[in-house]
């Protein structure tokens, strides 16, 4: 059974779409329809964290199924209660709240709405940057700074205004230094707030760390970019839905930073239940939820804090903590980042390699390493790393790449034999599809 003709896919021309059918998976696996095993270099979307068909969220379903499949989020719900209870522990949120949304798309949306409804400004103006993913519905991808929906909604007219990434190795402030180009992004928000006037800007959301769009922010950058808020007394909120949950190295990124790069709000979804389960979550701190707490809030999803994915939320974070997948992806992430400088210094088409502080990274591929000169123009994928990567699938193991990137998030629960197996092969392609570029 093929769903070729009967179902809308996302992200790709309709005509073009000619994936296999994945029929079941163990750890850092697929397994298809036609035999074959896939290894996921890529946990899907960046989501499957804890791989696929993980023990301890199945049974954890299975009883909550035996228990209680719903009820809405207007009567209590006992894994609902907990999970927020985790996470208010896990982040050091205390005295704050988790609105549950189901999925990272719409806990964007709600986190600016509430974050406009406890800052008094309904219409406040929302801040974000260009080069950042915050999701594809309307709000959401009129905050993302994203060259492929521009067009799809009118950023202005929501109240949504962007500012130059801390993209470091093609810097828009044309610094000297990753930690200077960290610095001079947080400045061109505090800068972008003055503009406007703090008493008109609700909000500041950033991705912390690291983002599928292939930026992965100096350490200056997040808390200059707190301190500037916070000075200008305008909520930050951080989208940890791609970077939480050990994705890098950290059960949230901003934690790497400390205490004092603590945000106002965070967003959440993807590894919050490692994919087993649709759910997202937006975390308040307690200043947040004090200023909202006898105000009447309008807002509602029928499935917000669904059980089922609640239990299956509450098993993913035992599950991140009992196997030391946070400890073992910030690890596993520094050997990735050597491994990966390793094969640098082999290809030339590879001109800069960057990690997020756990098992997520990024290769950026150029025609040339002294003008930067993208293989080819961002957002367009090169037809060689096409090729590339459409090889490596016939071969067992799937990559995700985007225009000029190869974006390495394999599941936390990978072996070093498995990551090993999936570079070499990577070496092996990058030889092929690029063989003018290989130094030795």
């Amino acid at each position: 059974m093929t769903e070729r003709d009967d179902v809308l896919h996302s992200w790709c021309v309709q005509s073009g779409w000619n994936a296999p059918t994945v029929v079941g998976g163990s750890g850092a696996w697929l397994h298809l329809e036609d035999g074959r095993r896939i290894l996921d270099m890529s946990s899907l979307a960046e989501c499957s964290n804890l791989g696929h068909q993980h023990p301890r969220l199945i049974a954890a379903i299975k009883r909550q199924v035996d228990e209680l499949c719903f009820v809405t989020n207007a009567w209590g719900a006992k894994p609902r209660a907990e999970l927020a209870r985790r996470l208010l522990e896990l982040s050091g949120f205390t005295g704050g709240r988790v609105f549950f949304t189901n999925g990272g798309a719409d806990a964007n949306e709600h986190a600016v709405k509430i974050a406009r409804m406890a800052a008094g400004k309904p219409d406040g103006k929302v801040i974000a940057r260009d080069r950042s993913y915050h999701g594809a519905t309307r709000l959401a991808q009129a905050l993302s700074g994203d060259s492929r929906t521009k067009s799809e909604s009118n950023a202005e007219a929501l109240g949504v205004s962007h500012v130059p990434p801390p993209y470091a190795y093609r810097c828009p402030f044309a610094s000297t230094s990753d930690g200077q180009c960290g610095e001079l992004a947080a400045a061109a928000v505090a800068q972008r707030i003055d503009e406007f006037g703090s008493e008109h800007v609700a909000a500041v959301i950033m991705e912390p760390n690291a983002g599928t769009n292939g930026v992965v922010a100096p350490d200056s950058y997040w808390p200059a970019l707190r301190h500037a808020t916070a000075q200008r007394g305008v909520w930050l909120i951080a989208d940890e839905v791609m970077s939480g949950f050990g994705r890098c190295g950290e059960w949230f990124a901003w934690q790497r930073q400390g205490e004092a790069a603590r945000p106002d709000l965070m967003t959440l979804a993807k590894g919050l239940t490692g994919a087993a389960a649709p759910l997202g979550a937006v975390v308040l701190s307690r200043e947040v939820a004090t200023r909202i707490e006898d105000q009447m809030l309008y807002t509602g999803l029928t499935y917000c804090g669904h059980p089922l994915s609640c239990a299956a939320g509450v098993a993913a974070l035992a599950a991140y903590e009992d196997e030391g997948l946070i400890a073992s992806s910030r690890r596993r992430g520094a050997e990735l980042l050597a491994d990966l400088r390793v094969l640098q210094s082999r290809h030339l088409v590879i001109g800069d390699v960057r990690g997020g502080h756990g098992l997520f990274a990024v290769i950026e591929l150029v025609s040339d390493r002294e003008s930067r000169d993208p293989i080819a123009p961002w957002p367009q994928l090169a037809p060689a790393l096409k090729a590339l990567s459409a090889e490596a699938m016939a071969e067992g193991v799937s990559f995700a790449t985007r225009g000029n990137l190869v974006l390495l998030a394999p599941p936390l629960v990978i072996s070093e034999a498995e990551l090993s197996h999936a570079l070499s092969l990577l070496d092996r392609l990058f030889a092929k599809y690029f063989p003018t570029s290989k130094t030795g």
